[in-house]
């Protein structure tokens, strides 16, 4: 990742936290009277070392708070395999599994009476007469 100063960095954790640029701005340690934290925190969002720092540290986020399809599966296998959890927990656990493998083809039959008829017809657009 980029070098940040200690307060930069700082406030870009802040930021990423709380999403409110002027507090993390005050919360980093940086001083300000009257609206120059507004001003600041804008100019270091701007700042393209902070800026990728926080892209990059928003994608390891994600990385470590959202759960992946393998980590889900793990989990409902998991459940499944515990003895200890109750019956419906291990067959709807089972049956998501099998549903992420395909395993089960959800498929809609209607039925209705139609009974008229459909015609479709093309017309050779060089045999139109204007």
């Amino acid at each position: 990742m980029n070098q940040l100063n200690i307060k930069q960095k700082q406030f870009a954790d802040f930021y990423i936290e709380t999403g409110n640029a002027t507090a993390s701005y005050l919360r980093a340690g940086y001083e300000a009277e009257g609206n120059a934290a507004e001003v600041n925190a804008s100019r270091l969002l701007r700042n393209a070392k902070v800026k990728e720092y926080i892209k990059e540290r928003n994608a390891q986020l994600d990385v470590e708070f959202i759960a992946d399809i393998t980590e889900t599966k793990r989990f409902w296998t998991e459940i499944m395999r515990n003895d200890n959890a109750d019956l419906k927990d291990r067959l709807k656990a089972s049956e998501y599994i099998a549903k992420t493998n395909g395993a089960f083809v959800e498929k809609k039959e209607l039925q209705g009476a139609l009974n008229q008829k459909i015609e479709f017809s093309f017309i050779d657009p060089s045999l139109v007469n204007d």
